[in-house]
């Protein structure tokens, strides 16, 4: 039987026209955190968004704020929506996990997409971080309450969830340069996320780690 965690891109591909108007309709609780994350950015600053989706509300609003934004996500219908609603920036229908666009970002978001990755490729997602971050940069990423993996349920299609001990977590932003900021646990008045808010301590890393490419699945969800 094949990994859930692989069936993420295809789940969202035959529910981006439902899933994105869902997320456009059905109200922004989470933007307090996207805000903290901008706000320590830069003006202008350039945004690698790790499952951007549709880019909407996110990306628009990032893009609006005067950040340059790089889109990457698994499915092409969202890809699509993307570069009709922001033709100006860049989008890339791509996996997170095999991401190597030689290039580094002020600010990395995966932000309802990092989830729906299993363990083992959520660990070496921070390789790629470091890969892909510039001095300073800020990352911010959202995962559950500790070691364990979850089937939730998209229009009666069952979706992927995973996360590490938060202990784990920790660990993983220390050895791959990330100092950390802040970390909250889920609240209610705030949206409701587990985030991990972290800066970039040291220089980048020359060369990438050792990916598994195999394997179509590219988390997103935003």
């Amino acid at each position: 039987m094949e990994d859930p965690a692989n069936r993420i891109a295809g789940h969202y591909e035959r529910h981006a026209l439902s899933w994105d108007a869902d997320r456009r309709t059905a109200g922004w609780s989470d933007k307090p955190f996207v805000e903290r994350f901008l706000g320590l950015l830069p003006a202008g600053e350039s945004v690698l968004d790790l499952g951007c989706g549709g880019g909407s509300p996110v990306a628009l609003h990032m893009v609006a704020q005067g950040f340059r934004v790089t889109g990457v996500d698994s499915s092409p219908t969202l890809i699509s929506l993307c570069r009709t609603r922001m033709p100006d920036q860049e989008w890339i229908v791509g996996d997170m996990r095999s991401l190597a666009l030689g290039r580094r970002f002020g600010g990395i978001l995966a932000w309802d997409s990092f989830f729906h990755l299993g363990h083992d490729d959520q660990r070496a997602m921070f390789g790629l971080f470091a890969l892909h971050a510039a001095p300073a940069a800020v990352l911010m990423f959202n995962a559950g309450f500790g070691h364990g993996e979850a089937i939730g349920s998209y229009r009666g299609d069952p979706l992927y969830h995973a996360s590490l001990d938060a202990s784990e977590y920790q660990a993983l932003l220390a050895e791959s340069g990330f100092e950390l900021i802040a970390h909250s646990i889920n609240d209610l008045a705030k949206g409701g996320r587990i985030f991990w808010l972290a800066r970039f301590a040291k220089a980048p890393p020359k060369a990438a780690p050792h990916v598994d490419k195999a394997g179509a699945a590219s988390p997103r969800a935003r």
